[in-house]
């Protein structure tokens, strides 16, 4: 057996002490990220089941797989009630129909936001084209597209599908927690 000097002794076992602690939190990080991915992976699956329970398979459809209703048979394409359109996944407040106009296309359409903070908008190359997708931000709905060809004063045309929104009628606001957009119908027939 070789004659160790005991320094050369305590630098292996460092060295061993430190190659071990290393390894085991490698292994702990290792499993810490695995069961992180499981439990995301869960939720989002618990939360897919939730929504699939919540929504009709068109909503579902148009909102969670980036769908297109059908033009002039969805339920607000030719709403003419005051009011205000949410999302239907996360209640987040999207378009008011003071805003609302007969685009001809046979859905809602829009010339800005209610609140600019409530949509976000990402390119869209789909279909082989370009476009702007519109989604919600909470929820994260697919809404529909953003053209350039809407009426003055902002040339905007937020074409959106009904079955990623919910309208509320004015005289239902307070009642459903949105009371804060009353004042915009003051005075509006």
């Amino acid at each position: 057996m070789q004659n160790i000097a005991p320094s050369e002794r305590s630098s292996r076992w460092l060295f061993a002490a430190v190659f071990t602690t290393l390894a085991i939190a490698a292994a702990l990080l290792i499993l810490n990220r695995a069961m992180a991915q499981n439990t995301e992976t869960s939720s989002k699956s618990s939360d897919d089941a939730d929504l699939r329970s919540r929504l009709t398979k068109e909503q579902y459809y148009v909102t969670k797989q980036n769908g297109t209703e059908a033009p002039f048979r969805n339920e607000y394409w030719d709403n003419k009630r005051a009011g205000i359109y949410v999302d239907v996944i996360s209640g987040e407040p999207l378009f008011s129909s003071l805003e609302k106009f007969d685009s001809g296309t046979g859905w809602p359409s829009f010339t800005k936001p209610l609140e600019k903070e409530n949509v976000l908008e990402k390119t869209d190359s789909s279909h082989g084209m370009t476009r702007v997708e519109v989604r919600s931000k909470k929820g994260d709905a697919h809404l529909g597209h953003l053209f350039d060809d809407g009426p003055a004063p902002t040339r905007m045309r937020y074409c959106m599908n009904s079955a990623s929104l919910r309208f509320i009628p004015v005289e239902k606001l307070k009642e459903e927690g949105y009371e804060r957009f009353l004042p915009l119908f003051e005075g509006k027939k």
